[in-house]
């Protein structure tokens, strides 16, 4: 099946994708013996002939397999596999494993499980899908009323002007000065909880996402990582 040669290089694990953009700019990339230079160029690599620096590429692609990784990022993490700002990335926190990238993101300041793959296919469908619950603890300076509480629950217009589908949200066990919740979305905007709990003047302490989908590790450390078995894969497929 045709693809994108950026997409098919930093499959192979020979750059990031950006990095791949470059090298077919620069002239670097031949396809069937023809240099590429349009970064729209598509390629087959059961057909064609698809060669970064003058060193073929294919073996690298026929050889890889999909890999579906789970991570329980620590706070301080940009979830991405790039940073020009040199931040810690969440993709170092797995070795061995080639070139991988997150499916969805986790904000810098929160932590919790994320998924990382090198099966865009999937990325693609997970993403997307407003059918995966992800579930969060979240802990808020004060104490939210009820009728705030259920603001959030019916959906609110943020600052930025996007509108909140209904949302789940349970009540833990509060402490004097700070209020715990558990939030269930099924949509993912950028900050989205964080937006929420600020709309209504209580802004975020803590966040932590404990499940996706089906998928949750209460034993999983930390900066640490496994595989996802098949059936795990499978129940986020549908």
């Amino acid at each position: 099946m045709p693809e994108r040669l950026q997409k098919l290089i930093a499959q192979a694990g020979i750059a990031s994708r950006r990095a791949a953009e470059q090298l077919i700019l620069e002239g670097s990339v031949t396809l069937n013996g023809e240099i590429v230079t349009e970064l729209g160029t598509k390629a087959d690599p059961e057909r064609d002939h698809i060669k970064v620096r003058g060193k073929l590429i294919n073996t690298k692609l026929s050889g890889r397999s999909n890999v579906y990784i789970l991570v329980n990022k620590p706070k301080g993490y940009l979830s991405s596999s790039a940073d020009p700002e040199g931040r810690k990335l969440v993709v170092d926190l797995v070795k061995g494993k080639g070139r991988l990238h997150p499916v969805g993101r986790l904000d810098y300041n929160s932590e919790g499980l994320i998924i990382l793959t090198n099966d865009g296919k999937f990325t693609d469908r997970v993403a997307s899908s407003k059918k995966i619950a992800k579930i969060y603890e979240v802990k808020v300076k004060g104490l939210p009323n009820r009728n705030a509480i259920n603001k959030l629950r019916r959906g609110i217009t943020l600052d930025d002007g996007f509108r909140t589908a209904p949302a789940e949200i349970r009540e833990l066990k509060h402490t004097p000065n700070n209020g715990w919740y558990e939030v269930t979305l099924y949509e993912g905007h950028n900050q989205q909880i964080r937006k929420m709990f600020d709309a209504i003047g209580h802004s975020v302490v803590k966040l932590r996402r404990t499940r996706i989908g089906d998928i949750a590790d209460p034993h999983l450390r930390s900066g640490h990582s496994r595989e996802l078995s098949p059936d795990e894969v499978k129940s986020l497929l549908g």
